[in-house]
């Protein structure tokens, strides 16, 4: 897996690059959490890109346990990019979005400039 540790809003962030192996569920959260945990990283910032296609498909429980893998770690995880369309097809999954993005864990965000105006407000 390929990615770089930047410092944003004086926190250190693991910015997966858009291409590679797709975040799938807990077993490939593990290599995600590795990568981060191994670079010093805080936060992960995963472009969803990277999502596999029914990631967002909460029934399947999948980003749950993908979440839960980052948290039990004590990392934060941000999905980069644009969820419109999943999100306009599912009022849970809106549901979620919106709550995670209330909360200081689990976020998602359009693009990196959303990315670091969160991280700084929760400074």
């Amino acid at each position: 897996m390929t990615g770089v540790l930047q410092t944003i809003a004086a926190v250190a962030v693991y910015v997966c690059a858009p291409d590679g192996p797709s975040l799938d569920g807990e077993r490939s959260a593990t290599d995600f959490v590795g990568e981060a945990l191994g670079a010093g990283a805080a936060v992960v910032a995963i472009p969803v890109g990277r999502l596999a296609p029914d990631f967002l498909v909460l029934s399947n429980r999948k980003a749950g346990e993908a979440i839960q893998k980052f948290v039990n770690y004590g990392l934060k995880v941000a999905f980069v990019g644009d969820v419109s369309g999943p999100v306009a097809a599912s009022d849970a999954l809106r549901d979620f979005v919106r709550e995670s993005n209330r909360g200081r864990h689990v976020w998602f965000v359009e693009h990196m400039a959303a990315l670091e105006a969160k991280i700084a407000s929760q400074g």
